[in-house]
């Protein structure tokens, strides 16, 4: 085969990749009953302003995004998208481009208003997010998510099958929000791989390094195994409002146990819905 040869190839496999990301993503937004699009329009950025708004009822002083900078980034070629239930915008989705350049979008937020909670939006808009970077010859996104929300978890890593890169203490400070409250704000930075298939890993013993108290307080365990479970609390959005203390106790305990391992070389090779990461230790294989 000549070089001509294998860039027509190539050619041919990135635009199959492309096509089948683009039917894929129809299909996602088909299910959850709406219309995915990429926005410029400064009315409808605005709109997305106004959303995250009332997503996330922030501090006036530190909102998600402003609409200037949403104009500013589109106008770069970055990315912004909107999931509209007819002439309603229901969730949108904002990404700039990442480095290595051409290889990486970070995807800095995504949001769905609680009225279309349940649908299967924020799916949706990953997945015309993934066929928008294919579309451009990226091979990853990458984003960050708080490690104590379980079904960010779940949703990241099993059902999108993200990777877990890093843990990131207060990497944005204190963002003084309705959902955040004054918690410190850990995040995992995962990073998906857009060409790759899912991998499983087999159903080993686990030892339990950080578990849940009858009360649904952390306890922490042992890291003495290869393979570990370090658990999440089931609604720490609630445990906020009720019990800010508890909810300290949460953050605490995930990133002395969970951040530790990471840095140490240990990887996440799963969450599953009853709010457990799966973690494996350097040393297991």
């Amino acid at each position: 085969m000549t070089k001509a040869d294998r860039a027509v190839s190539m050619d041919n496999v990135t635009e199959l990749l492309d096509d089948n990301a683009v039917r894929v993503a129809s299909s996602a937004a088909q299910a959850a009953g709406v219309v995915v699009r990429e926005l410029a329009d400064l009315d409808d950025l605005n709109r997305v302003y106004r959303l995250y708004n009332e997503i996330w009822r922030p501090d006036p002083t530190n909102p998600p995004v402003t609409t200037e900078l949403l104009r500013a980034m589109t106008k770069a070629g970055n990315y912004v998208s909107g999931a509209f239930d007819g002439d309603r915008l229901v969730g949108a989705c904002v990404g700039f481009f990442g480095t290595p350049p051409g290889v990486r979008l970070h995807s800095h937020v995504a949001g769905v208003s609680p009225a279309a909670m349940g649908r299967s939006v924020g799916y949706a808009l990953k997945l015309h997010q993934r066929a928008w970077a294919i579309s451009r010859g990226l091979t990853a996104i990458e984003w960050t998510f708080d490690p104590l929300v379980s079904r960010n978890a779940y949703f990241n890593l099993t059902k999108l099958g993200a990777v877990v890169a890093e843990y990131l203490p207060n990497f944005y400070g204190g963002m003084r929000d309705g959902i955040n409250g004054d918690d410190e704000s850990d995040r995992l930075l995962v990073q998906w791989n857009l060409h790759a298939t899912r991998v499983t890993y087999g159903d080993r013993s686990a030892v339990v390094a950080l578990g849940r108290s009858a009360t649904g307080l952390p306890v922490v365990g042992t890291v003495d195994g290869p393979e570990l479970v370090v658990a999440a609390p089931p609604d720490i959005e609630s445990l906020r409002r009720t019990d800010p203390a508890g909810a300290r106790e949460w953050r605490v305990a995930v990133r002395e146990v969970l951040g530790t391992l990471l840095a140490e070389g240990a990887w996440v090779t799963g969450f599953d819905r009853s709010g457990w990461y799966r973690v494996t230790r350097k040393d297991s294989r």
